[in-house]
């Protein structure tokens, strides 16, 4: 169900089920949480890709498990929304950068997964959209991370319309960093995985620390644990290794 390939510093994560158009059914989950786990302990590995096999990026929901929901029992769908929860909240949290190169349509939890990455890159031919309403289901688990990405009054629009944006669109609201061909997605969220791969681990990790803590909190609380990273970071190797290559003229060696 998950692909995996290495470019340089970057792994490649493909959503690899294209003839049901890629969707999150629980052994891709399963897949992707595994990848996910190999990826993080891998000093190799400085950044990650999510992509799509085929021409989606995610359809969402498995048509099958939404066959059985409304009669599977409160505790197997609980047990299943907890696995969408670790899924979600492991890219968000992932201590690496996550790209996601949308290379078709992303929807509900496929828009989900990709809201979830640090970065996203959309073809200008692909649409994303949080459809859950469409069909009664709530886009909860989504709705956590979309609030966080655009702003309250786009969540608002997109979680309450459940309508499919364009790249264009997306853009404007910024759910997306980047644009571009379809034929370019891939080759250039590798291209940013790559460049954002070249800065120093331990600043990305403690940045990404940071980002996920610093919207809730206040003001004296965010400027203390900002002051408290600021002095840790100084004791690192990476910073150590930074400064000496900055004074010596050369690329630093992370």
């Amino acid at each position: 169900m998950v692909t995996v390939s290495d470019q340089q510093s970057v792994r490649l994560l493909t959503l690899n089920d294209p003839q049901r158009r890629n969707p999150l059914s629980p052994a891709l989950v399963q897949g992707l949480l595994a990848a996910l786990d190999t990826a993080a302990q891998d000093p190799a590995i400085r950044a990650v890709v999510l992509t799509g096999a085929g021409p989606a990026f995610s359809a969402g929901a498995d048509l099958e498990f939404l066959k059985q929901v409304t009669a599977a029992g409160a505790e197997a769908n609980y047990a299943h929304s907890r696995e969408l929860m670790r899924l979600f909240h492991r890219i968000y949290t992932f201590p690496k950068p996550t790209i996601a190169a949308i290379n078709g349509p992303a929807v509900a939890g496929g828009a989900g997964l990709a809201t979830a990455c640090d970065l996203v890159v959309m073809s200008e031919q692909a649409q994303i959209g949080y459809t859950e309403v469409k069909i009664g289901f709530v886009a909860a688990l989504v709705g956590v991370i979309l609030v966080r990405a655009v702003g309250e009054k786009h969540a608002r629009e997109l979680l309450l319309t459940g309508k499919l944006v364009s790249a264009l669109e997306a853009y404007r609201m910024g759910l997306v960093n980047r644009v571009v061909p379809a034929e370019q997605v891939l080759e250039e969220a590798l291209a940013l995985a790559q460049e954002v791969a070249a800065n120093a681990p331990t600043s990305l990790a403690l940045t990404k620390e940071l980002l996920n803590a610093l919207p809730g909190m206040g003001l004296e609380d965010g400027f203390r644990l900002a002051s408290i990273a600021n002095a840790w970071v100084r004791e690192t190797g990476d910073l150590a290794e930074g400064i000496a290559a900055f004074f010596e003229k050369r690329p630093p060696r992370f």
